[in-house]
């Protein structure tokens, strides 16, 4: 049911002191050669309640920073993040046979990053973060396209204060290379007292 992998590969060298660089080169590199989510993150979270959720979202950003998304504060990830800041994300591309792990904590970003991105969408997409009572019960599909709708209709869509970034800072990286045979390279960053440590892990 599995297709062996390639043989490209991963050595300790290629992963650079600031191993953020690694993951945004691996995201530009799936996104010229055309995957079609090159940003795309299974995102987990665990709130107070320890039940743990994991869903996708897009990454906007990868910097010194940290990996930065948008959102509803009032879904169900934004609950939990406010109840545990501490998060775990993945990248996958199977085209290219590679995967990121990322965990750390989560914090938002400010108001100003958030309208700078807010802006940047289409008035259709705007109006469908605004309007939507998202992770919450609704009457029908019907009901939430009427309300878009009118949002889009009245022209100007203005950031509401439940929506906006986060950003996830890290204090783990693991980048996995495929390889043939299952004897993938498999390597893990720990960030100790401002130093990334670097160990190859078993695959």
């Amino acid at each position: 049911m599995r297709s062996d992998y390639g043989n490209s590969e991963l050595n300790i060298e290629d992963i650079p002191d600031e191993p953020w660089r690694l993951l945004a080169d691996w995201i530009a590199a799936a996104r010229v050669l055309g995957h079609p989510e090159p940003t795309a993150m299974a995102l987990a979270t665990c709130g107070a309640d320890h039940t743990p959720s994991c869903r996708m979202v897009l990454a906007r950003d990868v910097s010194s920073q940290g990996v930065t998304f948008f959102t509803n504060y009032e879904s169900r990830k934004g609950v939990q993040i406010s109840e545990n800041p501490v998060v775990a994300a993945t990248f996958w591309w199977p085209e290219f046979h590679r995967q990121v792990r990322i965990e750390g904590s989560i914090v938002k970003v400010s108001d100003e990053e958030s309208d700078q991105y807010w802006e940047s969408r289409p008035v259709e997409s705007r109006a469908a973060s605004a309007s939507s009572p998202q992770s919450r019960p609704i009457q029908s599909r019907d009901t939430l396209e009427e309300l878009i709708n009118q949002m889009v209709e009245n022209g100007v869509v203005s950031r509401p204060g439940h929506w906006g970034g986060y950003r996830i800072v890290p204090n783990m990286f693991e980048f996995w290379q495929g390889r043939t045979a299952r004897i993938h390279d498999r390597f893990e960053l720990r960030l100790e007292s401002g130093a990334w440590k670097r160990q190859r892990l078993a695959p």
